[in-house]
């Protein structure tokens, strides 16, 4: 069984056919889900939706390009909206200097806001990090240096040098679809030498369909595309994998599994 580790079911593209977007991914072996809140408007709406499945699960938080928008947001509103039960991560957050659509220095301080969250409540901060390699690094390290915290950088996409910075700080990283876009060479190199142990996957669906679907709205069945590429690159069995990531999503998600156990 699969884990789609990052999607936004109340995106366009998902939200309108829901019902059926959530049974096609239970059908295609996807398990569990973790729908993404982006803004603060979203909070509500995310959380409902993981209130009504017992195999979905929900993140607070404010997108780097949000940050100019959500200045008043706080690492103690963020944990306040995290002790709901079927929330399970910060995030996400982190920084975007391709679209700069939010200052960088208000980027950074919303960065640094839900990483305090995240080491408050111990839950997973989720992380966005597109052009910000060194930023994104030395922040991480600046805030892993007052006080460790679990940190998960989602559809990963940077150098291997990047990557093994976030590994040797304890993180894990996830993979999308990207992965099995035919230009992503250098990614795939990177993918495929993840220490088994610190893989996730996802789709960030509606976005980054895999092939074969790409040019489509994306979905969390979509996730076990990525994944029989995924195992192939690795050399290892597609159920290997899926029992691999699943593992390690609860790993790292330990308010998920506590719940389940519950």
């Amino acid at each position: 069984m699969f884990v789609d580790s990052h999607c936004h079911l109340n995106y366009k593209g998902l939200v309108e056919q829901q019902a059926d977007v959530i049974a096609r991914a239970r059908g295609a072996g996807v398990a569990t889900m973790l729908t993404i809140s982006t803004r603060e408007r979203e909070w509500d709406e995310i959380v409902a939706i993981a209130d009504a499945h017992d195999d979905i699960w929900a993140s607070i938080g404010i997108h780097p390009h949000e940050a100019d928008h959500h200045p008043h947001i706080t690492a103690e509103a963020l944990v306040e909206r995290a002790a709901h039960p079927r929330v399970i991560g910060i995030g996400e957050t982190g920084l975007d200097y391709y679209y700069d659509h939010s200052d960088r220095a208000r980027q950074a301080a919303n960065f640094r806001a839900h990483i305090a969250a995240a080491r408050a409540t111990g839950l997973p901060l989720i992380v966005h990090t597109r052009d910000a390699e060194a930023d994104t690094a030395a922040i991480v390290a600046d805030e892993m240096g007052k006080g460790a915290f679990p940190c998960l950088i989602h559809c990963f996409t940077a150098s291997g040098a990047f990557a093994d910075q976030m590994l040797a700080l304890g993180c894990y990283i996830s993979i999308s679809g990207i992965v099995t876009f035919k230009n992503a060479r250098d990614l795939q190199e990177t993918a495929a030498r993840i220490p088994a142990e610190r893989l996730l996957i996802e789709t960030d669906a509606p976005f980054l369909a895999p092939v074969p679907h790409r040019g489509k709205t994306a979905e969390p069945a979509f996730v076990a595309d990525t994944a029989r590429f995924l195992a192939e690159l690795r050399g290892v069995d597609v159920m290997t994998l899926a029992a691999t990531t699943t593992a390690n999503f609860f790993a790292l998600f330990q308010k998920a599994r506590l719940g389940i156990a519950a």
